[in-house]
């Protein structure tokens, strides 16, 4: 398992997807879920960055667990996910500012992602109904996106939920250049 949280860090890390400590992972086991620990380098994780804590319940370790646990447990509570990849990747955190949802025009990122939903804290009444929210959201999409914040990837594997990830990033580029070039990014781009 540590080889799998290594390859998907250091992944997310060296495309720029997350910075030097920002970022969290984590895959359920049954009513557990290992996460990694807060404020750990995704880049360079070892067995030590890896906490393992309940899906329903605390233990010694949780506080040891990234701030985004809370979420984490409630996408495992409310879906049939088995890994979360939450990553910062920047075209798509600047395209939540604009869009209420990221719509790919590339041939993948249609395949894949279809359409990307962008949740803002305005959209729900406390913070904690963020997590609430961004989980009732993953029963449908693979890949949520929070406003000026990160996208939550879900799937039955830590490697699906980084490409997901990588396949949103690589869709907002090319949104972010067809809207620089003023071209319609909702316009048929196959006549």
């Amino acid at each position: 398992m540590l080889s799998q949280f290594q390859s998907v860090g250091q992944g997310l890390f060296s495309q720029g997807l997350v910075s030097a400590q920002g970022g969290n992972l984590s895959v359920k086991l049954g009513e557990h879920l290992v996460i990694t620990h807060r404020g750990s380098a995704l880049g360079s994780i070892q067995e030590g960055d890896l906490i393992e804590t309940g899906i329903n319940k605390n233990n010694r370790a949780t506080p040891l667990a990234s701030q985004e646990l809370g979420v984490h447990r409630c996408i495992y509570k409310t879906t049939s996910a088995l890994a979360v990849v939450h990553a910062h990747p920047p075209y798509a955190v600047a395209l939540s500012f604009t869009e209420d949802e990221i719509v790919p025009r590339d041939i993948e990122g249609r395949a894949l992602l279809a359409r990307v939903p962008v949740l803002s804290a305005e959209m729900v009444d406390k913070l904690e109904g963020l997590a609430d929210e961004i989980a009732r959201l993953a029963v449908q999409h693979r890949v949520i996106l929070v406003r000026g914040h990160g996208s939550f990837a879900v799937s039955q594997l830590l490697e699906e939920a980084y490409y997901y990830t990588v396949v949103l990033e690589q869709s907002c580029r090319l949104l972010y250049l067809l809207k620089a070039l003023q071209v319609n990014p909702g316009a048929n781009p196959f006549k």
